[in-house]
């Protein structure tokens, strides 16, 4: 690619293209682009939010999408740390048990 402020903007809107494949959040892309691409987080800003202008509706999408996919990984994050609390809670409660037993 040249070097010509047009080709670096493109450069990063392709790069902000592939950081929505893989459903990063504004902030995660701004983050990744700064460390693994070297972009300052002032160019991925203004590239973003011009893609949002230009393309309202795909990031209302992207938006809602999103945020039911973490509120998804929540709740099953949630149900296995409840679990998980279960299981040990039963694992005490059948160690005392065995220890009740053992002594007598």
């Amino acid at each position: 690619m040249g070097d010509s402020p047009a080709s670096y903007i493109y450069m990063v809107q392709h790069l902000i293209e592939k950081c929505l494949i893989f459903h990063m959040t504004k902030e995660e892309c701004i983050e990744a682009l700064s460390k693994h691409a070297n972009i300052k987080s002032v160019i991925t800003v203004t590239v973003w939010n011009e893609l949002e202008k230009e393309n309202r509706e795909f990031f209302e999408a992207y938006a809602k999408s999103h945020n039911k996919n973490r509120a998804i990984e929540a709740k099953a994050e949630a149900e296995a740390e409840a679990e998980a609390s279960t299981m040990i809670q039963k694992l005490l409660l059948d160690h005392d048990h065995t220890k009740k037993s053992d002594k007598e």
